[in-house]
């Protein structure tokens, strides 16, 4: 079933698909490898391959049944656009967020190049929101470029784990960047003028900036929990969304 989300500018998660592989460095310690590994030892149901890339087509109809609005972040246990998943089954996806109209749909990948080539003859829906991931230079940069060939509502970029410097940013038609640092044992830390760098060039590109979090490493550049480094930038909790908060 779709679940109640613990990541700060969503709802609910659904995963249509879950499993994925590593394609960049914001992979190495993916946080949905981990929870799959768990839930498999659990005995959860559609866990039993473990972290191995599976369709649930069992699973589309899950937003059909709820009637009150809501934004689903899709396939936070996978990557939608992953080379292995079929167009067909990603049509079946469409189909569903089509007659869902009252929901929000966030659908977020790092296998940005596959994104003009499947919409080149589909239309996006008008309730997603279509965004990459771009945590360095070599591999996050460029996909923000395929990204701005969709016609989508909404395009957004997952800053996360932010790992350097990203330097000059073209966020032309981009509509909401969302920064975050690494959790976890082996998190790399996140460096504060890194994030300054990418939330100056929000505000001059009039793209909305939400701060997730800090991660393992605070501002301060020393260790400790995730909840005690907190989600303070520059002395506020940056929560912009690109429409009224009301609607996310």
């Amino acid at each position: 079933m779709a679940t109640q989300s613990r990541i700060e500018w969503t709802e609910q998660t659904w995963n249509p698909t879950t499993g994925c592989t590593k394609v960049s460095p914001g992979c190495r310690h993916c946080y949905a490898e981990t929870m799959a590994c768990r839930l498999q030892a659990m005995g959860a149901p559609g866990y039993q391959d473990g972290f191995d890339l599976t369709l649930h087509p069992e699973r589309l109809s899950q937003p059909l049944l709820r009637k009150k609005p809501t934004t689903y972040f899709v396939n936070s246990m996978s990557d939608l656009f992953h080379e292995e998943i079929p167009d067909w089954f990603l049509d079946e996806v469409m189909g569903v967020i089509r007659r869902t109209p009252h929901h929000t749909y966030q659908i977020l990948t790092k296998r940005a190049e596959r994104l003009p080539s499947y919409f080149a003859h589909r239309a996006c829906p008008s309730n997603v929101w279509l965004g990459v991931s771009v945590e360095d230079r070599r591999y996050g940069l460029p996909r923000i470029d395929h990204l701005r060939q969709v016609d989508a509502h909404i395009r957004f970029l997952s800053v996360e784990p932010l790992l350097e410097d990203l330097g000059p940013m073209d966020l032309e038609r981009i509509h909401w960047v969302i920064v975050g640092g690494e959790s976890g044992p082996k998190a790399r830390p996140m460096h504060p003028e890194w994030v300054g760098n990418v939330q100056r060039q929000a505000a001059a590109a009039g793209a909305a900036f939400f701060f997730k979090q800090w991660g393992t490493w605070g501002a301060d550049g020393r260790r400790r929990g995730k909840k005690a480094n907190g989600r303070v930038f520059k002395g506020r909790t940056w929560d912009e969304t690109p429409l009224p908060a009301t609607l996310i």
